[in-house]
């Protein structure tokens, strides 16, 4: 069946087993719009988590005012990227892993697919945490008292929701976040009034006092909030955009899933560094409970819709993730793996001492490998091959590209020189000697995409030649 068989579609609300694996999407069967998309997005940011993100701001040291501009600005530029992946894949049909066979041949992304599909499986526990940490603080309030065990039953009745949904893919996840982010976007605004209203925010108090300082906390806010929060969802744009129906103009998913992002993101991480500047800290669970104390309540089922919906879509993106790489296992078994994983994830974090430096260690691991891998599939798609792709091929058997490879590989130590996380480990040379800035994102981009492009040309410059001197011995 074509890509873009005119068949008639099926009805749009309908809650179908998804058995969509990673091949094209027909036309028959995008059916989904680019206002579902935003919801998809927005949903997924409309989490506790993202509270996190603007409280790391005040923990490194800035203000209120310069939090919120890093934000703001940084996400413009993060959340754009992520409307040009969603375009890639509406426009194409194709999930972003295969995508990624382009320009690194099909044995050449195993390697970015084995990642992908561990860093889902680290986004699930990480997500999880949090939504464990804030039920547990409330319910503690509510004088429900459980120890481990209610921990256990609490994480449990979460993951199994998270699972189920999972399961059934992208049908499902897009029905769940149709019908609950409306509500929950409600909710979250009234919390917010709520929020100007009772906390007393410090709007130029920082505690960064030399210039140093803030430089270092303003490079580290963009890497982990800013820009590189966007970046972190590109390897799963095009898995839920190539669902779009075929006559949807690009125009439209480009600023539907940008906006899907930018919205929530921003909203929630302006609320959470406004609470943090007032003095509620950077724990999710300090920030809901000690702002909203009882209202934080009824409310409850509601603020756990955020990670939830967070995870459904990290495990369906690692389902797809192991389908790439050529692991043909039920896609149950792929998300029993997953949860594994994820458990190992919330153990570490259960021990942190505080959850925002460990989730900043967490960003700052992850765009590592993210913006080398994404320039170079950016630069292929868009500029070399000027937006098409031949589908057909990036199914076929096929080798590694060498250049694409030797480009990642320099862009992942580029990254790493730049890189300044709060452990040694992840403090790079360049970003030591430069004043503890991080730009890992920015370097690592450059240098991976930047080569990609340069040793692309170069070849076609061979080939060219090649065919010329080949022509003038024939005649």
């Amino acid at each position: 069946m074509s890509i873009n068989d005119p068949a008639h579609r099926p009805p749009t609300d309908a809650v179908r087993f998804d058995e969509h694996g990673i091949e094209p999407i027909p036309g028959s069967r995008r059916d989904s719009t680019p206002w579902q998309q935003f919801w998809i997005w927005c949903g997924a940011n409309i989490a506790p988590i993202n509270w996190v993100l603007g409280a790391l701001g005040v923990t490194l040291g800035l203000s209120l005012v310069e939090t919120l501009v890093v934000i703001a600005l940084g996400n413009v530029v993060g959340c754009a990227l992520f409307g040009l992946f969603n375009v890639m894949g509406h426009r194409t049909g194709v999930n972003q892993m295969v995508l990624g066979r382009g320009p690194f041949g099909r044995r050449g992304a195993l390697v970015p697919g084995l990642v992908q599909g561990l860093l889902t499986m680290g986004w699930v526990g990480v997500n999880t945490w949090v939504v464990l940490d804030l039920v547990i603080e409330i319910l503690g309030r509510m004088g429900v008292h459980g120890g481990n065990g209610l921990k256990y039953l609490v994480a449990g009745l979460i993951m199994a929701v998270q699972l189920a949904l999972a399961l059934y893919g992208f049908y499902a996840i897009r029905t769940f976040e149709k019908y609950t982010v409306p509500a929950t976007v409600l909710v979250m605004a009234v919390m917010t009034v709520l929020a100007l209203g009772q906390a007393d925010a410090h709007w130029t108090t920082a505690t960064a006092t030399t210039t140093g300082d803030r430089v270092t906390a303003v490079t580290q806010l963009l890497t982990a909030i800013g820009i590189g929060w966007g970046i972190t969802w590109l390897p799963y744009s095009a898995d839920y955009s190539r669902f779009v129906r075929t006559g949807a103009s690009e125009r439209s998913v480009f600023w539907s899933t940008a906006l899907g992002m930018y919205v929530p993101t921003v909203w929630l991480a302006a609320l959470g560094a406004y609470l943090a500047s007032a003095g509620g800290g950077s724990d999710p669970s300090s920030l809901v409970t000690g702002t909203f104390g009882a209202m934080a309540v009824p409310v409850l089922l509601l603020i756990m819709h955020g990670p939830v919906a967070t995870n459904i879509l990290n495990l369906y993106s690692c389902s797809l993730a192991a389908l790439s790489v050529g692991i043909r296992i039920a896609r149950w078994k792929v998300t029993l793996a997953a949860g594994t994983v994820a458990s190992l994830v919330l153990a570490v974090f259960l021990q942190a001492d505080s959850f925002a430096r460990a989730f900043d260690n967490w960003m700052a691991s992850i765009l590592v490998w993210i913006s080398p891998w994404a320039a170079i599939v950016l630069v292929d798609f868009f500029v070399l091959r000027r937006g098409r792709i031949d589908v057909a091929a990036l199914y076929r058997r096929g080798g590694a590209d060498g250049r694409a490879l030797a480009s990642l590989a320099l862009g992942l130590l580029a990254a790493w020189a730049w890189q300044f996380g709060m452990v040694p480990a992840l403090q790079g040379p360049v970003a030591r000697a430069l004043g503890d800035t991080d730009f890992s994102w920015l370097s690592g981009g450059l240098v991976a995409g930047g080569l990609h492009y340069a040793l692309a040309l170069r070849a076609r410059r061979r080939a060219t030649s090649g065919e010329a001197v080949a022509v003038e011995a024939v005649s």
